[in-house]
Protein backbone atom coordinates (compact mmCIF):
# COMPACT_ATOMS: atom_id res chain seq x y z
CA UNK A 1 0.00 0.00 0.00
CA UNK A 2 1.42 3.26 -0.97
CA UNK A 3 1.96 6.49 1.81
CA UNK A 4 0.56 9.68 1.65
CA UNK A 5 4.67 10.91 0.68
CA UNK A 6 4.51 8.63 -2.19
CA UNK A 7 1.20 9.66 -3.40
CA UNK A 8 2.16 13.23 -2.92
CA UNK A 9 3.46 15.65 -6.07
CA UNK A 10 7.27 15.30 -5.74
CA UNK A 11 7.55 19.20 -5.16
CA UNK A 12 5.84 18.76 -1.87
CA UNK A 13 8.30 15.72 -0.64
CA UNK A 14 10.74 18.93 -0.77
CA UNK A 15 9.24 22.06 0.17
CA UNK A 16 11.08 23.80 3.37
CA UNK A 17 8.76 24.68 5.84
CA UNK A 18 7.62 28.23 7.21
CA UNK A 19 8.76 29.24 10.68
CA UNK A 20 7.38 31.75 11.99
CA UNK A 21 7.73 33.88 15.27
CA UNK A 22 6.60 31.87 18.43
CA UNK A 23 3.18 32.68 19.75
CA UNK A 24 2.55 34.80 23.36
CA UNK A 25 0.55 32.29 24.35
CA UNK A 26 2.87 29.76 23.23
CA UNK A 27 5.68 31.07 25.01
CA UNK A 28 3.64 31.77 28.28
CA UNK A 29 2.84 28.15 28.49
CA UNK A 30 6.00 26.65 27.58
CA UNK A 31 7.94 28.77 30.59
CA UNK A 32 5.17 29.49 32.84
CA UNK A 33 4.73 32.97 32.19
CA UNK A 34 2.03 35.33 32.67
CA UNK A 35 1.14 36.48 28.73
CA UNK A 36 0.40 39.93 29.84
CA UNK A 37 4.29 40.47 30.66
CA UNK A 38 5.67 38.87 27.38
CA UNK A 39 6.34 40.99 24.58
CA UNK A 40 6.75 39.92 21.11
CA UNK A 41 9.71 41.41 19.29
CA UNK A 42 9.81 38.56 16.67
CA UNK A 43 7.43 39.06 13.73
CA UNK A 44 7.67 43.06 12.44
CA UNK A 45 4.41 43.95 14.12
CA UNK A 46 3.16 47.21 14.66
CA UNK A 47 3.73 47.93 18.81
CA UNK A 48 0.94 50.62 18.11
CA UNK A 49 -1.81 48.15 17.36
CA UNK A 50 -3.74 48.83 14.80
CA UNK A 51 -4.83 51.08 12.90
CA UNK A 52 -7.81 53.09 14.26
CA UNK A 53 -9.79 53.82 11.67
CA UNK A 54 -9.22 49.98 10.23
CA UNK A 55 -9.96 48.56 13.38
CA UNK A 56 -13.51 50.62 13.83
CA UNK A 57 -14.49 49.75 9.87
CA UNK A 58 -13.65 45.88 10.61
CA UNK A 59 -15.67 45.70 14.23
CA UNK A 60 -18.08 47.05 11.88
CA UNK A 61 -18.03 44.80 9.51
CA UNK A 62 -18.32 41.43 12.18
CA UNK A 63 -22.33 42.76 12.41
CA UNK A 64 -22.97 41.23 9.02
CA UNK A 65 -20.12 38.44 8.91
CA UNK A 66 -22.98 35.83 8.14
CA UNK A 67 -22.56 37.37 4.65
CA UNK A 68 -19.72 36.07 2.01
CA UNK A 69 -16.89 38.63 1.53
CA UNK A 70 -17.17 40.71 -1.36
CA UNK A 71 -15.30 37.99 -4.01
CA UNK A 72 -13.83 40.68 -6.34
CA UNK A 73 -12.49 42.80 -3.54
CA UNK A 74 -13.95 45.64 -5.91
CA UNK A 75 -14.20 48.75 -3.19
CA UNK A 76 -10.97 48.21 -1.57
CA UNK A 77 -9.71 47.81 -5.74
CA UNK A 78 -11.28 50.96 -6.23
CA UNK A 79 -9.39 52.37 -3.46
CA UNK A 80 -6.12 51.43 -4.17
CA UNK A 81 -6.56 52.58 -7.56
CA UNK A 82 -7.47 56.46 -6.15
CA UNK A 83 -4.89 55.90 -4.12
CA UNK A 84 -1.85 54.87 -6.52
CA UNK A 85 -3.69 57.07 -9.66
CA UNK A 86 -4.07 53.72 -11.16
CA UNK A 87 -7.01 51.89 -12.27
CA UNK A 88 -9.09 48.74 -10.35
CA UNK A 89 -7.91 46.48 -12.67
CA UNK A 90 -4.11 46.98 -12.05
CA UNK A 91 -4.76 45.15 -8.25
CA UNK A 92 -5.35 42.04 -7.04
CA UNK A 93 -5.82 41.66 -3.49
CA UNK A 94 -4.84 38.99 -1.22
CA UNK A 95 -4.40 36.64 1.88
CA UNK A 96 -1.58 38.76 2.82
CA UNK A 97 1.20 39.83 0.24
CA UNK A 98 2.22 36.14 0.79
CA UNK A 99 -0.53 34.34 -1.36
CA UNK A 100 -0.02 37.44 -4.15
CA UNK A 101 2.96 36.01 -4.55
CA UNK A 102 2.23 32.25 -4.16
CA UNK A 103 -0.53 33.69 -7.20
CA UNK A 104 2.47 34.76 -9.04
CA UNK A 105 4.42 31.86 -8.95
CA UNK A 106 1.52 29.68 -9.76
CA UNK A 107 0.40 31.64 -12.87
CA UNK A 108 3.96 31.36 -14.73
CA UNK A 109 6.04 28.81 -13.21
CA UNK A 110 6.69 25.33 -14.19
CA UNK A 111 9.04 23.02 -13.87
CA UNK A 112 12.83 24.05 -15.64
CA UNK A 113 11.63 27.35 -14.77
CA UNK A 114 14.10 29.59 -12.30
CA UNK A 115 13.50 32.18 -10.16
CA UNK A 116 16.40 34.42 -9.08
CA UNK A 117 16.68 36.04 -5.73
CA UNK A 118 18.94 37.04 -2.84
CA UNK A 119 20.48 34.14 -0.65
CA UNK A 120 18.88 36.20 2.74
CA UNK A 121 15.93 36.86 1.01
CA UNK A 122 12.11 36.42 2.57
CA UNK A 123 11.77 32.52 2.50
CA UNK A 124 8.71 33.01 0.42
CA UNK A 125 10.30 33.33 -2.84
CA UNK A 126 12.08 30.40 -2.23
CA UNK A 127 8.91 28.15 -0.94
CA UNK A 128 6.45 29.77 -4.12
CA UNK A 129 9.51 28.71 -6.12
CA UNK A 130 10.14 25.24 -5.15
CA UNK A 131 5.88 24.26 -4.62
CA UNK A 132 5.58 24.65 -8.34
CA UNK A 133 8.49 22.64 -9.31
CA UNK A 134 11.16 25.53 -10.29
CA UNK A 135 14.70 25.83 -9.62
CA UNK A 136 15.49 28.49 -6.64
CA UNK A 137 18.88 30.66 -8.25
CA UNK A 138 20.38 31.72 -4.70
CA UNK A 139 22.73 34.56 -5.05
CA UNK A 140 25.27 35.82 -2.87
CA UNK A 141 24.29 38.78 -0.05
CA UNK A 142 27.90 39.98 0.62
CA UNK A 143 27.21 41.94 3.71
CA UNK A 144 24.01 40.32 3.57
CA UNK A 145 23.02 43.01 1.73
CA UNK A 146 21.78 42.52 -2.02
CA UNK A 147 24.38 42.98 -5.34
CA UNK A 148 22.16 44.07 -8.05
CA UNK A 149 24.29 43.70 -10.55
CA UNK A 150 25.03 39.86 -9.33
CA UNK A 151 21.21 38.90 -9.63
CA UNK A 152 21.05 40.57 -13.09
CA UNK A 153 23.96 38.17 -14.22
CA UNK A 154 22.04 35.11 -12.79
CA UNK A 155 19.34 35.88 -15.10
CA UNK A 156 18.91 33.48 -17.84
CA UNK A 157 16.81 32.00 -20.75
CA UNK A 158 15.15 29.72 -18.14
CA UNK A 159 14.10 32.55 -15.88
CA UNK A 160 11.12 33.13 -15.28
CA UNK A 161 10.80 35.07 -12.54
CA UNK A 162 13.09 38.12 -10.18
CA UNK A 163 12.00 38.76 -6.88
CA UNK A 164 13.65 42.14 -5.14
CA UNK A 165 12.47 43.39 -1.29
CA UNK A 166 13.57 46.57 -0.34
CA UNK A 167 13.78 46.97 2.34
CA UNK A 168 14.80 43.20 2.49
CA UNK A 169 13.70 40.89 5.21
CA UNK A 170 15.06 39.89 7.17
CA UNK A 171 18.57 41.80 7.18
CA UNK A 172 16.47 45.18 6.62
CA UNK A 173 19.03 46.50 3.99
CA UNK A 174 17.92 48.94 1.08
CA UNK A 175 18.70 49.63 -2.26
CA UNK A 176 18.66 52.45 -4.11
CA UNK A 177 15.34 53.61 -6.08
CA UNK A 178 17.53 54.44 -8.64
CA UNK A 179 18.93 51.08 -8.93
CA UNK A 180 16.03 49.22 -8.50
CA UNK A 181 14.46 51.00 -11.61
CA UNK A 182 17.40 50.52 -13.35
CA UNK A 183 17.44 46.65 -12.67
CA UNK A 184 13.87 45.92 -13.88
CA UNK A 185 14.13 48.27 -17.14
CA UNK A 186 17.27 45.93 -17.54
CA UNK A 187 15.31 42.65 -17.68
CA UNK A 188 14.36 40.70 -21.31
CA UNK A 189 11.05 40.58 -22.07
CA UNK A 190 10.45 36.87 -20.65
CA UNK A 191 11.32 37.80 -17.31
CA UNK A 192 9.13 39.22 -14.66
CA UNK A 193 10.19 41.90 -11.69
CA UNK A 194 8.34 42.09 -8.72
CA UNK A 195 9.47 44.54 -6.01
CA UNK A 196 8.49 43.41 -2.77
CA UNK A 197 7.38 46.32 -0.77
CA UNK A 198 6.21 45.25 2.47
CA UNK A 199 8.04 47.72 4.53
CA UNK A 200 8.52 50.59 2.21
CA UNK A 201 5.55 52.74 4.48
CA UNK A 202 9.47 53.03 6.26
CA UNK A 203 11.05 54.54 3.33
CA UNK A 204 11.90 58.59 2.80
CA UNK A 205 11.36 57.14 -0.81
CA UNK A 206 10.69 54.21 -3.06
CA UNK A 207 11.29 53.54 -6.03
CA UNK A 208 8.27 54.03 -8.21
CA UNK A 209 7.61 51.58 -11.02
CA UNK A 210 4.19 52.47 -12.11
CA UNK A 211 6.17 54.66 -15.41
CA UNK A 212 7.21 51.21 -16.35
CA UNK A 213 4.14 49.25 -16.17
CA UNK A 214 2.17 51.90 -17.35
CA UNK A 215 5.19 51.49 -20.99
CA UNK A 216 4.25 47.57 -21.00
CA UNK A 217 7.66 46.73 -18.68
CA UNK A 218 7.06 42.92 -17.07
CA UNK A 219 7.22 44.56 -13.17
CA UNK A 220 4.94 43.68 -10.55
CA UNK A 221 4.91 45.39 -6.83
CA UNK A 222 3.50 43.94 -3.87
CA UNK A 223 2.41 45.75 -0.76
CA UNK A 224 0.94 44.44 2.67
CA UNK A 225 -1.26 46.04 5.41
CA UNK A 226 0.51 44.02 8.33
CA UNK A 227 3.05 46.27 8.91
CA UNK A 228 2.90 50.49 8.78
CA UNK A 229 -0.73 49.40 8.95
CA UNK A 230 -0.73 46.77 11.50
CA UNK A 231 -3.13 44.92 10.55
CA UNK A 232 -1.18 41.42 10.48
CA UNK A 233 -3.88 39.75 12.11
CA UNK A 234 -6.64 40.61 9.51
CA UNK A 235 -4.20 39.10 6.69
CA UNK A 236 -4.64 42.00 3.35
CA UNK A 237 -1.92 42.37 0.65
CA UNK A 238 -2.21 43.12 -2.76
CA UNK A 239 0.33 43.04 -6.17
CA UNK A 240 -0.26 45.82 -8.75
CA UNK A 241 0.56 45.30 -12.13
CA UNK A 242 -0.60 46.21 -15.99
CA UNK A 243 -4.58 44.56 -16.20
CA UNK A 244 -3.17 41.78 -18.27
CA UNK A 245 -0.84 40.40 -15.58
CA UNK A 246 -3.82 40.94 -13.09
CA UNK A 247 -6.87 39.89 -14.92
CA UNK A 248 -4.12 36.10 -15.29
CA UNK A 249 -3.27 36.16 -11.46
CA UNK A 250 -7.24 36.74 -10.90
CA UNK A 251 -7.97 33.56 -12.82
CA UNK A 252 -5.78 31.49 -10.20
CA UNK A 253 -7.24 33.08 -6.91
CA UNK A 254 -9.03 31.45 -4.97
CA UNK A 255 -12.93 33.07 -4.69
CA UNK A 256 -13.64 34.92 -1.41
CA UNK A 257 -9.69 34.97 -0.19
CA UNK A 258 -9.88 37.78 1.29
CA UNK A 259 -12.47 38.00 4.42
CA UNK A 260 -15.54 40.37 5.38
CA UNK A 261 -13.67 42.54 8.32
CA UNK A 262 -10.11 42.47 6.62
CA UNK A 263 -11.64 44.14 3.66
CA UNK A 264 -13.36 46.69 5.36
CA UNK A 265 -10.42 47.54 7.42
CA UNK A 266 -7.74 48.05 4.76
CA UNK A 267 -10.11 50.23 2.91
CA UNK A 268 -10.38 52.43 6.02
CA UNK A 269 -6.51 52.23 6.97
CA UNK A 270 -5.67 53.89 3.73
CA UNK A 271 -7.28 56.78 4.58
CA UNK A 272 -5.37 56.89 8.29
CA UNK A 273 -2.32 58.82 7.29
CA UNK A 274 -1.91 60.19 10.82
CA UNK A 275 -1.71 56.56 12.16
CA UNK A 276 1.07 55.60 9.35
CA UNK A 277 2.60 58.77 10.65
CA UNK A 278 3.05 58.31 14.02
CA UNK A 279 4.38 54.87 13.14
CA UNK A 280 7.24 55.67 11.33
CA UNK A 281 8.10 58.28 14.04
CA UNK A 282 7.81 55.72 16.47
CA UNK A 283 9.79 53.48 14.08
CA UNK A 284 12.44 55.82 13.58
CA UNK A 285 12.74 56.33 17.40
CA UNK A 286 12.87 52.90 18.02
CA UNK A 287 15.80 51.76 15.20
CA UNK A 288 17.99 54.67 16.96
CA UNK A 289 17.10 53.36 20.31
CA UNK A 290 18.04 49.71 19.73
CA UNK A 291 20.87 50.91 17.51
CA UNK A 292 22.65 52.79 19.98
CA UNK A 293 21.92 49.94 22.44
CA UNK A 294 23.11 47.32 20.39
CA UNK A 295 26.52 49.19 19.83
CA UNK A 296 26.67 50.26 23.47
CA UNK A 297 26.58 46.43 24.07
CA UNK A 298 29.98 45.96 21.44
CA UNK A 299 27.13 43.80 19.02
CA UNK A 300 26.96 43.81 15.56
CA UNK A 301 23.78 44.84 13.11
CA UNK A 302 22.40 45.60 9.82
CA UNK A 303 21.45 49.10 9.55
CA UNK A 304 18.25 49.44 7.93
CA UNK A 305 15.15 51.38 7.69
CA UNK A 306 12.44 48.97 7.80
CA UNK A 307 11.03 47.86 11.41
CA UNK A 308 13.83 45.97 12.42
CA UNK A 309 16.88 45.31 12.95
CA UNK A 310 19.83 42.17 12.77
CA UNK A 311 21.91 41.85 14.86
CA UNK A 312 24.92 39.39 15.68
CA UNK A 313 24.91 38.23 19.18
CA UNK A 314 27.67 35.67 20.68
CA UNK A 315 25.50 32.32 21.17
CA UNK A 316 22.21 33.57 19.73
CA UNK A 317 20.20 30.11 19.97
CA UNK A 318 20.69 30.42 23.62
CA UNK A 319 20.53 34.06 24.42
CA UNK A 320 16.74 33.38 22.09
CA UNK A 321 15.85 30.76 24.70
CA UNK A 322 16.85 32.88 27.41
CA UNK A 323 15.29 35.67 26.07
CA UNK A 324 12.09 33.73 25.64
CA UNK A 325 12.64 32.41 29.66
CA UNK A 326 12.50 36.33 30.25
CA UNK A 327 9.23 36.91 28.75
CA UNK A 328 10.56 38.26 25.27
CA UNK A 329 10.13 37.09 22.19
CA UNK A 330 12.49 37.55 19.12
CA UNK A 331 13.55 35.85 16.03
CA UNK A 332 16.45 33.16 15.29
CA UNK A 333 18.05 33.43 11.47
CA UNK A 334 19.24 30.36 11.53
CA UNK A 335 17.11 29.18 8.71
CA UNK A 336 18.12 32.09 6.76
CA UNK A 337 21.84 30.72 6.80
CA UNK A 338 22.49 33.44 9.52
CA UNK A 339 24.26 31.32 12.28
CA UNK A 340 24.45 33.62 15.12
CA UNK A 341 21.63 36.47 14.30
CA UNK A 342 18.22 37.33 15.73
CA UNK A 343 16.10 39.81 14.25
CA UNK A 344 15.16 42.33 16.69
CA UNK A 345 11.57 43.88 16.04
CA UNK A 346 11.52 47.64 16.98
CA UNK A 347 8.93 48.05 20.10
CA UNK A 348 7.55 50.70 21.45
CA UNK A 349 10.28 53.17 23.73
CA UNK A 350 9.73 50.45 26.77
CA UNK A 351 9.31 47.32 25.08
CA UNK A 352 12.78 48.21 23.60
CA UNK A 353 14.73 48.99 26.67
CA UNK A 354 13.76 45.98 28.12
CA UNK A 355 15.02 43.72 25.26
CA UNK A 356 18.19 45.71 25.56
CA UNK A 357 18.28 45.18 29.42
CA UNK A 358 17.87 41.63 28.75
CA UNK A 359 20.32 41.12 26.01
CA UNK A 360 23.07 43.08 28.63
CA UNK A 361 22.98 40.08 31.11
CA UNK A 362 25.29 38.13 29.16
Amino acid sequence: MPTYSELANRPVLSQPVYEAGRPIEVVAREFGLDPASVIKLASNENPLGPSPKGLAAAQKALQVCHLYPDGGCTFLREKLASHWAMKPENFVVGNGSNEVMILLAQAFLRAGDEVVFGSQAFIVYKLATMLFGATPVEVPMPGYRHDLKALRAAVTDRTRLVFLASPNNPTGGTDDPKDIIALAESLPEHVIFCLDEAYAEYLDASADLRPLIASGRKVVVSRTFSKAYGLAGLRVGYMMGSAEVIGLLNRVRQPFNVNLPALAAAEAALDDTEFVQRTRQVNAAGLAQLAAGLSALGYEYIDGKANFLAAKIPDADAVFTRLQKAGVIVRPLRGYGMVGWLRLTVGTTAQNARLLAELAQR
